[in-house]
């Protein structure tokens, strides 16, 4: 039985006109042991905390003030969607982190209203409007957000109804259990749940929803279809960013470590060579320091020495490059799927049509000039390894045209992967054998291959694999492999 406290003993802090005190003096669920915590969880189910309504959090001599929602969690997102006038404001507390991207990242509009026929609580039939309003964002990163399992979830999309919380976390119900959905945090306004001439939707125990109620179904089919969808792609895009930005930083450092192997080559061949002829010179008598020091240098650069630094450039460097058209793509993915299955990192492929952002080009950079700097011979000597998809496509594209001629001026080790019924030329490698693959009538049609061609096909990787050092699979496994990514026949 629950007992009043004498008035003698109420105190309260911080409360001068009006307000509440909750005390919890043996409380049984444990409380976080730090304040921080508890002030970020108690924001997560307060979403009006401002200058008229503050929470004072007080244990022992330790204070905490939560008094503003929005700077607490707009700061943390990198992309938001704003519904209503509202809730306008939000978009500009939002770190600017791509001011040329920023009107894709962040979007303010006006609430979503859709219209909706519902019958009251007296049976009679009228025809309503659903207006969503509220905020859906994405973090930009959740690492160290959630200190323990007691905490409530960082990833959520709340509902509300006259500023009232009806429903903690509908993300289980619209999510489609995606990986990227970790990032997403919403707080929804649906007033209409709370319209007095409805009948009522919440559950016995207040804490959800009816999930048959028309407006309920409603909203979380416009939610599950465009809402998360869309925030989702904004945060797509802003991983697309970060990953440009850490590729430029990359590709400089790589640039800079080249200059440095550069110069002190040059540093090292001079210096070497010179003293090397001064102290011939003065064994055997002759005077002709810069014979002697033109034969040692010529002898150095026929053994260049492994410099750390070397070590360093080469390993920055792409090392395979899938060359093909965009006509071809379909074939491509499959050398690209197979090279992934043979555990080559997608980082170490350049292929100018993945999927996967991380093998293509990167964003702002010109495709010529960036594949010039693998092709062109430097003081790393690493070549990158070419595979070549040829087809009847092959000769119609510039592009394809351009890295046969230099991956022919170069030297590098190639090899091709054909679609018949075409036939590769020199400078091409055409006296090996090269493998075969059929493709059905149209453009797009299915790929197949005959049981030899496929295991050619295996064979190939696997000396990439071998050439390049990564742990190939066995040719057992590359078949099985192979042939759910394409057809494979053992007749003619």
């Amino acid at each position: 039985m629950l007992r009043a406290l004498d008035e003698d003993s109420i105190k309260f802090d911080y409360i001068k006109d009006h307000g509440s005190a909750i005390v919890m003096r043996h409380p049984q669920y444990r409380l976080h042991k730090t304040l921080e915590a508890v002030r970020r969880n108690l924001l997560k189910i307060f979403p009006l905390i401002g200058s008229d309504f503050r929470i004072h959090v007080i244990r022992g001599n330790e204070v905490v003030v939560i008094e503003d929602f929005d700077q607490n969690i707009m700061t943390d997102l990198c992309a938001l969607i704003a519904l209503g006038n509202e809730f306008a404001h939000l978009a500009m507390l939002v770190p600017n982190s791509y001011p040329k991207r920023r009107s894709e990242l962040i979007v303010a509009r006006d609430a979503k209203e859709m219209p909706l026929a519902m019958s009251d609580k007296l049976g009679a039939e009228h025809e309503y409007t659903i207006s969503i309003k509220g905020w859906i964002g994405a973090y930009r990163t959740t690492r160290g957000r959630k200190a323990e399992m007691t905490d409530f979830p960082d990833n959520f999309i709340s509902l509300f109804a006259n500023k009232k919380l009806g429903e903690f976390n509908i993300l289980p119900v619209v999510g489609q259990n995606k990986l990227n959905e970790v990032y997403v945090v919403g707080q929804l306004h649906v007033d209409l749940f709370e319209l007095t001439e409805l009948p009522d939707m919440a559950l016995s125990n207040r804490q959800g929803y009816k999930s048959d109620d028309p407006r309920y179904v409603a909203m979380l089919d416009y939610v599950r279809k465009e809402l998360l969808a869309e925030i989702l792609r904004q945060r797509e895009l802003y991983t697309d960013l970060v990953n440009t930005e850490k590729k430029k930083l990359k590709e400089g450092l790589q640039r800079e470590n080249e200059q440095k192997l550069r110069e002190q080559m040059d540093n090292f061949r001079n210096l070497a060579s010179q003293r090397a002829a001064e102290r011939l010179s003065e064994l055997t008598g002759n005077r002709d320091t810069e014979s002697l020091k033109s034969i040692i240098a010529d002898s150095m650069n026929e053994n260049n020495p492994g410099l750390g630094l070397k070590q360093l450039v080469d390993s920055e460097k792409k090392r395979i490059l899938i060359s093909q058209t965009f006509t071809d793509k379909s074939f491509a993915d499959v050398v690209y799927q197979m090279l992934i299955y043979n555990n080559v990192p997608a980082e170490d492929i350049l292929y100018t049509n993945c999927d996967d952002e991380v093998c293509r080009v990167p964003e702002g950079r010109k495709v010529y000039d960036y594949l010039k700097e693998f092709f062109v011979e430097s003081y790393s000597n690493q070549k990158i390894y070419v595979l070549f998809i040829t087809s009847e496509n092959s000769k119609t594209s510039w592009g394809a045209i351009t890295e046969v001629g230099a991956a022919w001026i170069t030297q590098v080790d190639h090899k091709i992967f054909n679609i018949h019924p075409f036939r590769p030329e020199h400078p091409l490698d055409d006296e090996s054998q090269w493998q075969t693959t059929n493709r059905g009538a149209s453009p797009n049609g299915d790929l197949w291959m005959q049981k030899l061609n496929a295991d050619i096909f295996c064979q190939k990787i696997e000396v990439v694999c071998d050439s390049l050092g990564y742990s190939k699979r066995s040719r057992r496994q590359n078949m099985d492999h192979l042939g759910t990514l394409v057809s494979i026949r053992t007749g003619t």
